[in-house]
């Protein structure tokens, strides 16, 4: 993906890279979103706040992975929202904090934005200002919407993700993976039905990133079954104690 990629800017080493295909729906969004404004600059405002509140998690991911030991340096935005490249040591809490710090970065934007939006109401800005008004709804919207559908249970969203690292604290790294991989697998159809029901392309792009990914998930899995088949055959059986 970093081929496809323009490298925007570098913040604490953290490489941050825009996919092409961005601007292609940003533009389409933006011009979209402006209908709803009688000044049109404002669907642009909407679009670029929608794109540093995914920034804002992603570096959520990335700042947690390292606080723990692990490697992140660099994230990249794409239509579907956002990727951190996140290497975490292998252990599960450590891997849960680094999927928990992205969302929990949307649960710390929601008191700012459902104040803002308090004090747009009492104020009655969405007659003395409707756009500005019309602005602040489209924050708390947005951060509430990205906030639950990153908490899905459905690998490898957030949420999923979650799950996994939950699991690993009872049933070990590898069987976790492969029950997420399967949630992943079912999160897909759904998201496949959903997407063909009410005729939406970005659900029918999303249900095929998941199965891609859930894919990816359950290989890995049986990757790591058979690496730890194999040295368990290369190591020696315990010499029994001679009397």
């Amino acid at each position: 993906m970093q081929r496809s990629a323009l490298r925007l800017f570098k913040v604490a080493g953290i490489q941050v890279y825009l996919h092409y295909a961005w601007f292609i729906v940003a533009a389409w969004e933006a011009m979209q979103l402006a209908r709803r404004y009688d000044s049109p600059i404002w669907g642009l405002f909407e679009c670029l706040s929608l794109f540093l509140i995914v920034l804002l998690h992603e570096f959520g991911h990335a700042f947690a992975c390292r606080q723990v030991g692990g490697q992140a340096d660099h994230i990249i935005l794409w239509p579907l929202g956002g990727i951190a490249f996140v290497n975490p040591p292998p252990r599960p809490g450590a891997y849960l904090w680094s999927l928990a710090a992205g969302p929990l970065v949307n649960v710390a934007l929601f008191p700012i934005f459902s104040f803002l939006l308090l004090v747009a109401n009492n104020a009655q800005w969405n007659v003395g200002d409707p756009d500005l008004f019309k602005f602040i709804a489209a924050l708390w919207y947005m951060n509430t919407a990205l906030l639950i559908f990153n908490l899905l249970p459905v690998y490898p969203l957030d949420g999923g993700q979650i799950v996994r690292a939950l699991l690993w604290f009872f049933i070990g790294p590898v069987r976790s993976l492969k029950v997420a991989s399967v949630i992943g697998f079912v999160g897909a159809i759904g998201f496949a039905l959903i997407a063909y029901r009410v005729g939406s392309i970005w659900l029918g792009i999303l249900a095929f990133f998941v199965f891609v990914q859930a894919q990816a998930g359950w290989r890995q899995a049986q990757a790591l079954t058979l690496e730890a088949e194999a040295r368990a055959r290369a190591t020696p059986p315990p010499v029994p104690p001679v009397p």
